[in-house]
Parts: structure tokens; C-alpha cells; sequence
């Protein structure tokens, strides 16, 4: 499996935990179970991605400013979730906030998926590619089982 595959699997995750979330209501004990399980799944492929698939990129002058706008936009992703957790669920607040969210991390998937890949894929080899999948595949294993 190659690096591109192992975060759009991951993606895939995070898109259907925010389709089941925008799907409850109030402070239900699903909605309070999503959310975690959100944050959780965006914070860990945040950190793995930043390791092990754009701090390599960054060594790229064709990748750099591409990287270090990806990781820019996890900050904003990591602002919104705090925001969301400091709304009460129950609020419409808290709905909006989530929509917002929703946006902000479709785009960066459709981004990463649509160019950023493309260009990577350019950037490193079938090794380089094998390898970074296996050491962020490890690193998410590592955080889930912590």
C-alpha cells in the first residue's frame, strides 16, 4: 500500500463520521460518541500525515509551500474543534460550528486527493511512497492503541 492509499482510507473515515454527526441531534449519547470519535480520528491523522507525509514533502522546493499550507489548515481544523468544544452540543451554535468544520475539512481532502497527491506522487518513488505508508500506517496504530 502506498501513502496516497493509507490517508484516503482514513479520509474515508472522516467523512462518514461527520455525515453520522450533522445526522444527530442535542447532546445525545451519539452524538457525544461521533464527536469524540471524530476529533480522535482528525487530531491522529493530523500528526501522522504531518510526519510522515509532509515533513518529507517539505524538502521539496516543489512541495514545500503546498505542505506548509496543508499543515495550516490542520491548525484551523484543530481552532474549530476547540470552538466545538466549548459550544454547548444542544445549540444551534454548535451545529453551525460543525457545518463550518465540515467544510474546512472537505476541502483539504478534496485538495490533498485532487492535486496535492498528484504532485507528491511526482515527488517521491515507489519507495519512498511504500515506506512513508508503512511508518504512518505504525504511527496511527501507536495512537489508537494509546
Amino acid at each position: 500500500m502506498k501513502i496516497f492509499e493509507a490517508l484516503r482510507k482514513d479520509h474515508d473515515v472522516q467523512r462518514d463520521l461527520m455525515d453520522k454527526l450533522l445526522n444527530t441531534s442535542g447532546k445525545s449519547d451519539e452524538r457525544i460518541h461521533t464527536f469524540k470519535a471524530l476529533k480522535e480520528a482528525l487530531e491522529s491523522h493530523a500528526l501522522a500525515e504531518e510526519r510522515y507525509f509532509y515533513a518529507p514533502l517539505m524538502k521539496s522546493d516543489d512541495m514545500a509551500d503546498q505542505s506548509r499550507h496543508a499543515i495550516a489548515e490542520h491548525h484551523e481544523i484543530d481552532e474549530l474543534i476547540e470552538k466545538l468544544e466549548d459550544t454547548d452540543m444542544s445549540s444551534s451554535a454548535w451545529l453551525t460550528h460543525m457545518k463550518s468544520l465540515q467544510h474546512l475539512v472537505l476541502h483539504h481532502l478534496d485538495d490533498e486527493e485532487q492535486q496535492f497527491f498528484q504532485m507528491a506522487g511526482k515527488v517521491l518513488n515507489e519507495t519512498q511512497k511504500n515506506r512513508l505508508a508503512n511508518s504512518y500506517r505504525e504511527e496511527m496504530r501507536e495512537q489508537q492503541s494509546a
